[in-house]
């Protein structure tokens, strides 16, 4: 039965093939191919389609390009609007809510309706939204959009429900902000200026209502003229005219002056008695000059004038340095009495408020903070201290301090791993903050049933690591950690060594590999570095070993099907004799040019270094210059712990380093591993015959030919010469128009008109790209990149892309598991997985010492089998089940402090773990399923027969952009394959059978940022870099959509306003006290809807025109919509409706009343006098 099995396996392995290297009848989705499978598998598959919805959860960091900031002083919350359309709602830790308007308009100011859990956003596409944000997710109520104006200003007063809207004609417009409908009441700009005015004062740039009188509101033109408008009179009190511009305006609490901003740096304060100049004007940065003229100084663009009631007064302004101070960084002046305070910032201000005590603004203000929004941050000084301290912020506001490389999620992490980092990283935090509570504590959140421990690590440009507890959806910084440490500080001549492939930032990360269970953390750079660290508890005094690997490859893999190759995609070589390391990595060749041959791009530190508890380093890899070629970038990355090994691949090879004993016992190129099994045909060349120029993650030319054309061709068909080298707008064939992975290089590219595909290349890559002649070519910071990248837009036509004949098959995933190398194999054993670009799978054997000492004292042996499996398109994942279809977890080593005081009693061991149950003796025959995902297709294989079982295309328009094996929780044997494709799909697949359960168009790839940093993790969970600071994550799990609600956060916490202060007796007599008047007769409008017609307020304010503005129902849910009628204003309005009904409707009573008793009084007077003519009568004389 055993050699019938073994037939029929290898019937299986010679099965037709297609080109791409599928069988040719199985290519539907779910089904299993032609040839019979090994053995019956029964797997019962529990996921299902209903077990999946793709949904938002929350969004970490700061808000992209802010434009706007507002803060509700009672429920102490805090929006942030961005030039995006999307608006940040913040309060205590936990609470973080993210609003994102439709048409993507920027937003232009925010309105608080202070204590009703509303909010009002202008946008730049002149439309007004009110949200409601009594729901944990915030919604649309209504909209309003104006056809004929532009908004430039808004102002709320409290307590009210009318909002003024100030546009660029000049004009005032009202608007109900219940109702949204607009007011006939209208402020026209040629009412509010003198007739004999000659020229138009400007947009409006301030409104605001006195605080003295509601009566009144205070008008600011651009121009820099200032009008006091009478709402009831309606004409102006007075008028203004300044010769310097308006940038904003601040009224004193008592409503006798206000303080306007200038455009040439000067403050001028106002007193109301006397409107004919300004009784005082100050620069506050500008100095007297000799001929007695104040120095020009920058605009001021905004003042905040606040009173306290046992000091000086508070006035806060931004900008208004003078132009001789260059190079000065933005300030925020901070005067209190006689004392000036400049706060420099790092970033420019966008915009900043003060905090007050009081939500009315007749009342002493008693400010305690001030919040300013910088384009790249946001900080909150305290007022309260002389010193003026910053809080720190509880907000993960610093993901972007240095521009984000890559990400990687970690989902259901040992428990004890997040405490011993925050511990860790808690003794390195800055100090100085305010001993104050953070002021912004609005809204409530509780953690959370189904919460686990979640990590987070995000690399930088400038080579530092971040490690995020992302528990729960909230996202702290737990540790950080700076590989540039490692490295020498380069010194003048040194940096023009080796460090010209990325001299803007050398140090960047461009991904990592962590093992959460044994806490080994590797990092791969841009210079071609790698960094493993060890975790201790203790500080220690060591050096760092560093191993310089000279990789190249020196044959020209121009790839062609073989004319004597058949039809066969599995291949065992069993009688390949096992190749030795390569020596090559230990003793470089001797250089062309010596000063560009056999040096690393960095220098490590070759000395005994300090190295604080946490993550310290023990090993550098470096790849070396080869004859004046920089190192090619690092493509593949993986680690195990059990084994003690890391693998790395490129373009060129594969190096496998020992990094126990520290040594390289594997420096191949690709096809070196193939031995006599390569499927293709390569033509070796001069090793200068063409240079490789280096691109990021892969070697191309100008001249490329489409690998799917190749693989199209028959197996018995001739390798092309000549066309293989002509330009390649003349084979064009319409494929995907961008080609990227997390970890694979880039293969198939657009020509979007770019000058050359170098420069197509720069800007996909994002990194620099050299040839032989051009070592000093153009270099861009990470910064320049994200721009470069951001401007990227896919082109929706079936455009030519194609591949170089003689591009190099790249090295794209590595992967260690307990494996079968040989189909003659009875037990698994350690083995390499080895993923390239052209679709191919190599299975690479090792034979590794059990015993601990031997293990340090005996070598590592490798010997590749040429075992080769096919699949269409670069590879990009791997992974394995038993058989039973539960995920088998690759081997690992338990955590162990080396650097740990030593223990007689415990000597510190290496103790292995290992959680498959198949690697028993027992259950060694059994074999498992191998998992395989590629950019176009996936494939699972029974090993060790390495029968192909299923296979599915993924795609054939687009291609995989990112693909991981995960796990659903909360559902047994719930393993699927999660892919997210370039044309902004998710799929979703199950294991083992493939079958399609989810296929959704959720994000279209707009630039590499996406591509670079997307990944999948266990629980249904996903992230991706929304912007260059913001971190997006979001579920596919439907039961994670379900229990979203009570995961997030309360924006609105029912609170009591808090009552205006008694101003006593005094002060009312002698006019002190606030003059309110009744809005709601000055500006209603005609409601039929409510059956209520004010016919004064309606002759007093007319009909507003249609065609200003257009009312547009928002689409709120209905829970929004009854939440938004239980609103504070809404009760009361319709309190105060229903009052005057029943007034009315008691009036008419008692009118009716009046007249049935006068009629009855009248019908008692009649029947009385009846009576009596009627009492001396005899019948006979009726």
């Amino acid at each position: 039965m055993k050699k019938f099995r073994k037939v029929l396996d290898g019937l299986t392995t010679s099965s037709p093939v297609n080109a791409g290297g599928s069988p040719a009848c199985g290519s539907a989705a779910g089904t299993p191919t032609a040839a019979p499978t090994p053995r019956e598998l029964d797997i019962q598959e529990t996921l299902m389609s209903e077990h999946f919805q793709i949904c938002k959860t929350v969004r970490h960091g700061f808000p992209y390009q802010p434009t706007a900031l507002t803060f509700d002083p009672v429920q102490k919350i805090l929006a942030i609007g961005s030039r995006s359309g999307g608006v940040r709602i913040l309060g205590r830790p936990g609470v973080d809510c993210f609003c994102q308007h439709e048409s993507g308009a920027a937003v232009l100011q925010l309105q608080f309706l202070i204590n009703e859990g509303a909010l009002v956003t202008a946008c730049a596409d002149d439309t007004l939204h009110l949200w409601n944000l009594r729901q944990r997710r915030p919604a649309i109520l209504h909209s309003l959009k104006f056809n004929r104006e532009r908004i430039t200003f808004c102002h709320l007063p409290f307590q009210s429900k009318w909002l003024y809207v100030g546009t660029e004609r000049g004009n005032t417009h009202i608007v109900n902000v219940e109702s949204f409908i607009l007011s006939g009441y209208v402020i026209m700009w040629n009412k509010a200026i003198e007739l004999s005015t000659k020229t138009h004062p400007g947009p409006i740039v301030h409104l605001s209502d006195s605080p003295k009188d509601e009566g009144k509101l205070l008008i600011g033109f651009e121009s820099g003229t200032i009008v006091m408008w009478d709402l009831r009179s309606k004409r102006a009190d007075f008028r203004i005219y300044y010769d310097e511009a308006i940038h904003s305006v601040s009224w004193h609490h008592e409503g006798r002056q206000f303080m306007c901003s200038h455009s040439d740096g000067s403050l001028s304060m106002w007193n109301l008695r006397n409107t004919a100049k300004p009784f005082q004007v100050t620069f506050p940065h500008g100095k007297s000059q000799r001929d007695g003229r104040k120095e020009s100084c920058k605009p001021i663009l905004k003042v905040e004038y606040k009173t306290c009631r046992n000091s000086e007064s508070f006035v806060i302004f931004s900008g208004g340095l003078s132009y001789d101070k260059a190079g000065r960084r933005p300030t925020l002046t901070i005067m209190h009495g006689k004392a000036i305070t400049v706060l420099e910032m790092d970033h420019p201000i966008v915009e900043f408020l003060v905090l007050c005590e009081t939500p009315y603004l007749n009342e002493v203000q008693e400010p305690y903070a001030a919040v300013v929004l910088l384009e790249k941050d946001l900080i909150v000084v305290d007022l309260t201290q002389s010193s003026f301290p910053i809080f720190e912020n509880p907000y993960p506001m610093d993901i972007h301090e240095s521009p984000v490389t890559c990400t990687a999620y970690f989902a259901d992490c040992p428990p004890d791993i997040i405490p011993v980092l925050y511990s860790i990283g808690a003794k390195h935090k800055k100090t100085g903050y305010s001993h104050k509570e953070w002021p912004v504590s609005g809204g409530t959140w509780t953690v959370g049933s189904q919460s686990y421990p979640e990590i987070i690590i995000t690399g930088h440009a400038d080579g530092s690591i971040k490690f995020w507890d992302a528990t729960a959806i909230t996202l702290q910084m737990l540790y950080k950690l700076k590989t540039s440490k490692v490295f020498e500080k380069p010194k003048g001549s040194e940096t023009a060594r080796g460090a010209e492939l990325v001299e803007e930032d050398p140090y960047a990360v461009q991904m990592v590999s962590w093992c959460p269970q044994s806490r080994i953390f590797c990092v791969v750079g841009i210079s071609a570095h790698i960094i493993l660290y060890c975790f201790s508890r203790h500080d220690s005094n060591t050096a760092i070993t560093s191993l310089e690997v000279r990789l190249q490859c020196e044959v020209e893999d121009v790839i062609s099907p073989s004319d004597t190759e058949n039809a066969v995609c599995l291949m065992d070589a069993g009688g390949h004799s096992p190749q030795p390391p390569s020596p090559r990595g230990n003793t470089p060749d001797g250089a062309r040019d010596g000063a560009r041959d056999s040096i690393p791009c960095l220098k490590v530190k070759d000395r005994v270094i300090r190295m604080p508890p946490g993550y310290q380093a023990e090993l550098v890899v470096q790849l070396l210059w080869v004859d004046g070629e920089p190192p090619q970038q690092i493509t593949s990355l993986d680690l195990n712990s059990a084994y003690g090994l890391l693998a790395l691949g490129n373009c060129n090879g594969l190096v496998v380093v020992d990094y126990l004993q520290k040594t390289i016992i594997l420096c191949m190129t690709t096809l070196e591993l193939y031995g006599s099994a390569d499927p293709f045909q390569r033509l070796t060349r001069s090793p200068r015959k063409n240079r490789q120029s280096t691109s990021g993650l892969t070697e191309l030319s100008d001249n490329q030919v489409s690998l799917d054309q190749e693989r199209s061709k028959s197996p018995t068909s001739v390798a092309c010469s000549s066309p293989a080298y002509t330009d390649p707008r003349g084979t064009a064939e319409p494929v995907c128009n961008l080609r990227a992975s997390h970890y694979s290089p880039v293969f198939y590219l657009l020509d979007n008109g770019y000058p050359s595909r170098r420069a197509m290349l720069q800007q996909l890559h994002a990194v620099s790209m050299y040839s032989h002649d051009e070592h000093h070519g153009t270099t861009y910071t990470w910064s320049e990149r994200e721009s470069r990248e951001n401007s990227f837009s896919r082109s929706r036509s079936s455009s030519v892309s194609s591949i170089d004949r003689d591009t190099k098959e790249a090295v794209t995933t590595l992967h260690f598991a307990e494996s079968y190398g040989r189909r003659s194999d009875v037990l698994p054993a350690p083995c390499l997985w080895v993923g390239t670009s052209l679709g191919l799978v190599l299975i690479v054997p090792m034979s590794i010492p059990t015993d601990e000492q031997e293990r340090m004292e005996e070598p590592v042996t490798i010997a590749p089998t040429s075992t080769v499996l096919m699949l269409k398109g670069s590879v990009l994942r791997f992974s394995f089940l038993d058989c039973t279809g539960g995920l088998i977890h690759s081997p690992h080593e338990a955590w162990r402090d080396t650097h740990a005081p030593d223990d007689p009693e415990r000597p510190r061991r290496r103790r292995l773990v290992n959680f498959s149950p198949c690697f028993s003796q027992e259950a060694g025959g059994d074999g498992h399923l191998a998992v395989v995902c590629s950019e176009r297709q996936a494939k699972v294989f029974f090993m060790p027969s390495q029968a192909c079982l299923y296979v599915h295309n993924i795609t054939e328009s687009s291609f995989v952009l990112r693909a991981d094996v995960v796990a659903i929780s909360n559902i047994s044997n719930s393993v699927c394959l999660a892919c997210f494709c370039a044309n902004g799909h998710i799929m979703i697949l199950s294991l083992p059978s493939l079958r399609p359960l989810l296929d959704v168009h959720y994000l279209p790839l707009t630039d590499m940022r996406i591509a670079r940093t997307f990944c999948f993790t266990n629980g249904g969970q996903a992230l991706y870099l929304s912007s260059p600071t913001e971190i997006q994550r979001i579920t596919y799990s439907q039961e994670m959509c379900d229990n979203l609600q009570e995961m997030l956060g309360e924006l609105f916490t029912p609170t009591d306003t808090p009552e205006a202060q008694n101003r006593g007796f005094l002060k009312g007599f002698f006019g002190g006290n606030t003059q309110t008047f009744d809005r709601e007769e000055l500006y209603s409008v005609l409601m039929t809807q409510r059956r209520v017609c004010p016919i004064v307020g309606e002759a007093a304010a007319g009909k507003a025109s249609r065609s200003l503005a257009q009312h547009i129902p928002g689409q709120g849910s209905v829970e929004g919509v009854r939440a938004a009628a239980g609103g504070a204003v809404g009760e009361l309005a319709r309190a105060r409706i229903a009052l005057d009904e029943r007034g009315q409707r008691l009036g008419e009573l008692e009118e009716r009343t009046a007249l049935m008793m006068a009629s009855a009084e009248t019908f008692s007077k009649h029947a009385h006098e009846l009576m009596l003519k009627c009492k001396d009568k005899k019948w006979y004389q009726f």
